[in-house]
């Protein structure tokens, strides 16, 4: 427990850095427009380059980690965000800014690499699902206060000075992983397969760079969104038949026709398109909408909405982590997913006479659901199903899968909102169109396989190693 305890710590600090990367700006952009003498869709372009970043880099430094050493990737990942936090706070322009954005965005894969290091560590099952918990749970928001903070410092002090704390405590995460986390490899390593990294980190940009077009709706470029789908299955197909040629790769095809491979990404992709849109942006803008909404002021429509989302979820994390221990990450993963889906039917039904105690409760309730239990039980999956010797190809690809799903759902709940605009402003059907594909998300669950079933992986590997201690044991004393 000793070493345990300044594990936690640390690896908690290099979650955090990853957060106010990812939300910390939010209340900050019209600040940035002005201040740089920029239009809102060039600020919003700076945020979509940094989580296109942060998934691209998901895929291959988890695996990377696997092979030259996951503390050496933590802390080189948290280096160079500090860098892009740096690059971002002296930006004299847009374009600067952008570049600042893509550096931060080596952060993306902090919360897998962070589970497989804390896997090593605490090899106790219920003590590391608990553990797993508290740190995902900060994956969701810091109780808002990241957003809340990142307000007032840039009405106070500008945005630059966002970008400076973001940097600060960067440089923490540094000191404290590499003075608190062990070292640890595959007990394999051979060379990065990186003729496989390129076609997949084409495929899936080329597909969350389409679906970013595709969310501007009416604005939207649909041939360009054509050429980019077709780029990223042609992507897909390449990285296919690359892996099925490479000696050491990235993935092998046997792992990617395993159920715990697809039928995992499926079910994270699925649960992201269903929930994200609707709570970071349906729910939001229902509350502020003076027609069909409760008419909250845009500055207080976060502490009925968001805030309380993100509170639910960080309280209910650990909880879900230790209930997790007990009854096993997938059941609890799908008690999450029905509750989430009952939290979405009743959206639907208060779409009609939204007051703001109502949005209050199912904020709260999804946050409990969903971002406290099956979010962080999806990317507690990702750890336990890996296989012993590459543990860090499905966290990172489930990454992918998260920020994939993401940029699904506003395009396809915005555009199913927007076709029913003229109907209460079309909220009822975009929460409708997220309950059907939460629903398909929980379907999906029972095709992934239960951790315990599936006999390479790190715990099966344990279980089997003391059983046979318990043999060797037993038959010295009977000799």
């Amino acid at each position: 427990m000793s070493e345990v305890i300044p594990l936690v710590l640390a690896l908690l600090v290099a979650v955090f850095a990853f957060q106010l990367n990812a939300s910390m700006l939010s209340p900050a952009l019209a600040t940035m427009e002005r201040e740089l003498g920029a239009t809102a869709a060039q600020i919003g372009l700076t945020q979509t380059a940094f989580f296109t970043a942060a998934a691209l880099f998901s895929l291959f430094l988890p695996r990377w980690g696997d092979l030259v050493g996951r503390r050496k990737i933590l802390v080189g990942m948290m280096a160079l965000t500090a860098i892009g936090c740096v690059v971002s706070a002296l930006a004299p322009n847009v374009t600067v800014l952008f570049i600042g954005r893509v550096i931060q965005g080596v952060a993306g894969p902090t919360v897998p690499l962070c589970l497989i290091m804390l896997r090593q560590q605490v090899p106790n099952e219920r003590q590391y699902a608990l553990l797993l918990g508290i740190l995902t749970s900060v994956n969701g928001g810091i109780a808002g206060v990241d957003a809340l903070a990142g307000g007032w410092l840039a009405g106070t002090f500008g945005f630059r000075s966002i970008f400076w704390v973001m940097a600060v405590v960067c440089v923490l995460a540094v000191v404290g992983v590499r003075l608190f986390a062990r070292e640890s490899t595959a007990e394999v390593t051979p060379p990065m397969d990186w003729k496989g990294v390129v076609p997949l980190a084409i495929a899936i940009g080329a597909l969350l760079t389409a679906f970013n077009e595709a969310g501007k709706l009416a604005g939207a470029n649909w041939l360009l969104f054509a050429v980019l789908v077709v780029v990223g299955a042609a992507g897909i197909i390449a990285f296919w038949n690359i892996e099925k040629r490479q000696e050491h790769p990235l993935v092998t095809v046997e792992y990617l026709k395993q159920r715990r491979t697809w039928a995992l990404l499926l079910t994270t992709l699925l649960t992201m398109t269903g929930v994200f849109a609707v709570m970071n942006g349906l729910i939001p803008n229902l509350g502020q909408d003076a027609e069909n909404g409760a008419g909250m002021a845009a500055e207080t429509v976060s502490w009925w909405t968001l805030t309380p989302y993100a509170l639910a979820g960080l309280v209910m994390g650990p909880i879900a982590g230790a209930l997790a221990s007990r009854f096993g990450y997938k059941l609890v993963m799908q008690v999450g997913l029905i509750g989430t889906l009952v939290g979405l039917v009743a959206a639907i039904f208060i779409t009609a006479a939204p007051a703001g105690w109502m949005l209050l409760i199912i904020s709260l309730f999804i946050g409990v659901t969903y971002a406290g239990i099956a979010n962080i039980m999806l990317n507690g999956l990702g750890v336990v199903l890996s296989p012993a010797d590459n543990q860090g190809y499905l966290p990172g690809m489930n990454a992918g899968a998260f920020n994939l799903g993401a940029g699904v759902s506003f395009a396809i709940l915005f555009a199913v909102s927007t076709m029913f605009a003229d109907n209460g402003g079309g909220y009822a059907a975009g929460i409708t169109a997220g309950a059907v594909i939460v629903g398909l998300a929980f379907v999906t669950s029972f095709l992934i396989p239960n951790p315990e079933t599936i006999t390479d992986t790190l715990a099966a590997k344990e279980k089997a190693d003391a059983a046979a201690a318990d043999v060797a044991s037993t038959a010295s004393i009977k000799e």
